[in-house]
């Protein structure tokens, strides 16, 4: 079955100059590919600049004009681009669902949202995440290597960590609400709802401590200091979890190839089709 999946993708393969353009766009081995990526770093951060520099009132007043002018003369090279991407994808959708499709896609957005939500453009500063192409366009393969391992622990202790996520959300309810019963009578506590008192509950096991609402009676204060001990033992569960999953991922030997039909990487290095998709590598 795994033969005849590979022989239905190898022929919607890609060729001809969608081919070259995917060599391009998504593989930095090339002259070219590497010298495209370096530009659309240079690009990015050029983008970014601009949008701060924006932000900057003296600077608006005086260049304001000429700098939403170069914004959208990046808006545009980034809109060409990212229609490149999918064109050259072989699978667009799927390209368009991953991580990067949709950085790229929330890139441009903004400045055309800005057109009827005057201000959005400020969320352009997003773009700075495409830079985190440059581990892959230096050929920082240990790093890449090292963020392919991280990212496989993550999504292999997603359901974990869910579970734990909903356990400390009925913590903090119970406990919010119980300081609510302790503190609630007294105003001047700051206790006045259950929701303050929830948020309470989620700033002490936390451990940030912002100090806006504090327990002042006796009962309400011991119990405040068991929560303050019991986000403390907290805390190592999901660094336990994390920890599991990337030893787990360390044994595994991955690439940062990418497949030409989904464009994702992290496959094993003995990989003939991709662990995603099926297609060939």
């Amino acid at each position: 079955m795994e033969e005849r999946l590979a022989e239905r993708v190898d022929k919607n393969a890609l060729t001809g100059w969608r081919k070259k353009l995917f060599e391009v766009i998504f593989e930095a081995d090339t002259p070219a590919g590497k010298l495209f990526d370096v530009l659309l770093i240079v690009s990015i951060l050029a983008s970014v600049a601009v949008v701060m520099l924006d932000s900057v009132e003296s600077i608006s007043e005086k260049w304001g004009t000429l700098l939403k002018a170069a914004e959208w003369v990046f808006t545009i090279l980034f809109t060409i681009e990212y229609l490149f991407r999918l064109i050259c994808a072989g699978r667009a959708i799927r390209y368009a669902k991953s991580f990067f499709g949709i950085v790229d896609l929330m890139a441009i957005v903004p400045t055309y949202l800005d057109l009827i939500l005057p201000g959005s453009r400020y969320l352009l500063v997003i773009r700075l995440l495409r830079v985190l192409r440059i581990f892959r366009i230096l050929h920082l393969s240990r790093f890449v290597g090292e963020a392919n391992v991280l990212m496989t622990a993550l999504a292999a202790s997603k359901r974990k960590i869910l579970v734990f996520f909903f356990a400390v959300l009925t913590l903090v309810v119970i406990l919010g609400s119980l300081m609510y019963v302790i503190e609630g009578r007294d105003p001047a506590s700051g206790f006045t709802s259950i929701p303050k008192s929830v948020y309470w509950a989620i700033v002490t096991l936390t451990t940030v401590g912002y100090g806006d609402i504090l327990p002042q009676t006796g009962i309400g204060q011991m119990l405040a200091a068991v929560v303050m001990i019991l986000g403390y033992s907290i805390i190592a569960v999901p660094t336990g979890i994390v920890t599991a999953e990337l030893t787990q991922a360390y044994k595994k030997e991955i690439t940062t190839q990418t497949c030409p039909q989904c464009t994702r990487q992290g496959h094993d290095k003995d990989a003939k089709h991709c662990k995603h998709c099926g297609a060939s590598l």
